[in-house]
């Protein structure tokens, strides 16, 4: 079942030029990364630079995901793309001329994080125009899975460009692999426009109305955010746990990613093979994701911790997948765009607010210290609601029909 997406030429063509969009994306992370960390030798500007590319989405997500259910979302992924390109382009020649400065590295990931806002939720629902609904938990979990394999190649790639080149030549390389993506969108048939309806000014409240009137959707988007919050610092702390904890340098980092990477396909290929979702099963692998992750902070060297990090991938792909495209199939397609806005603003949109306090806390107290808290927190809240879930909740007042587009 997880490889009965490929029949389709269109969700083929459309996910090789996602494989090389992740390519470049995983390379540019870890090179944005080790390069915040080299201009201020701190954790915590990691942890800023994060917290700046997810501000955007923290206030416009559902926005966001409003114009993916009122326009062509391949005209809006072509957009996102040509300006991605341009962006990354231009921190390819302040790095490599050596003019970039934090402030450059800042504002890259702020402008970047806007361009995230449009990006995420029409990525998120776009396959549902390449193939029939009924395969698309198989598209959520390859696209997973290959976004996930793409971290195997990527951060190897970051590695050795950093260590013989230069971080700027990573960031030209990523602009590059953009051309992947925009020359399959580009084979790809057009779609046609949504029905232009009138502008419905809340958007935010139609998806949360939704989402509280279907419990399913509601706790796992509230998990989902939990662990988007605290528990994806891993830029963070296995940057920390590179330099500081293991001696190590960007190799040591970019084999963390590869080991994680590793773990996070086969996850993922695991929630394409499932048949069905129900939430238990959802809950259950947020609160082994968080289990696993606090058993690493304990590992007392690389043959432990490395194995487990392989496992901690496994647990958060398989989480995501299954979370991501369970969410997808529960709601209706008239609402589609909006609710998956909303899924991303609390996904990523946590990130402004829990990197800081992560990013502080490794500071302070090591990393450690700090990924033990990234796993405790999804945990804890994967507990809470294995427990509220099953309480009726308050019922909202009548509210009118969701209307197709805004």
């Amino acid at each position: 079942m997880t490889f009965a997406a490929l029949r389709y030429r269109g969700y083929r063509t459309y996910l090789i030029g996602q494989s090389l969009n992740s390519t470049g994306a995983w390379m540019g992370s870890i090179a944005l990364d080790w390069l915040a960390l080299r201009l201020t030798d701190s954790p915590a500007a990691v942890g800023v630079a994060m917290a700046l590319q997810f501000l955007p989405i923290l206030f416009l997500g559902v926005h966001g995901g409003a114009l993916a259910d009122r326009y062509r979302r391949r005209t809006l992924l072509l957009l996102t793309q040509s300006v991605n390109a341009t962006l990354t382009v231009a921190l390819a020649v302040l790095t490599i001329a050596g003019a970039i400065r934090i402030e450059h590295v800042f504002a890259f990931a702020l402008l970047t994080g806007l361009v995230f806002v449009v990006d995420a939720p029409t990525r998120q629902v776009f396959a549902t125009e390449v193939l029939p609904p009924e395969h698309l938990r198989a598209a959520v979990s390859l696209n997973a899975s290959v976004f996930q394999a793409t971290r195997l190649v990527g951060p190897a790639i970051a590695a050795l460009l950093i260590a013989t080149a230069g971080t700027g030549w990573v960031f030209a390389v990523q602009a590059l692999c953009f051309t992947g993506p925009t020359i399959a969108l580009l084979r790809l048939p057009a779609t046609p426009v949504p029905p232009r309806t009138p502008r419905e000014p809340g958007a935010f409240r139609t998806a949360g109305r939704y989402v509280w009137r279907h419990p399913p959707v509601f706790w796992t988007i509230l998990l989902v955010g939990v662990v988007g919050t605290f528990g994806l610092n891993f830029p963070i702390v296995l940057t920390a746990l590179a330099s500081d904890t293991f001696g190590g340098s960007a190799s040591l980092y970019g084999l963390f990613n590869i080991v994680l990477a590793a773990g996070s396909a086969a996850g993922a290929l695991l929630a394409g093979a499932l048949s069905s979702a129900r939430l238990p099963r959802i809950v259950l692998l947020g609160g082994l994701f968080g289990a696993v992750q606090a058993l690493a902070a304990l590992a007392p060297g690389l043959p432990v911790f490395l194995p487990l990090l392989a496992a901690l991938g496994f647990v958060n792909l398989a989480f995501q997948a299954l979370a991501n495209a369970s969410v997808q199939l529960w709601v209706d397609p008239a609402v589609r765009g909006r609710v998956m806005g909303l899924y991303m603003l609390v996904f990523t949109g946590g990130t402004p607010l829990g990197a800081p306090i992560i990013g502080a806390l490794t500071d302070h107290f090591g990393a450690r210290w700090g990924m033990a808290v990234c796993g405790l927190v999804p945990a804890a809240a994967a507990g809470a609601i294995a427990v509220l879930h099953r309480r009726p909740r308050p019922a909202v007042r009548a509210h009118r029909p969701v209307p197709a587009t805004t």
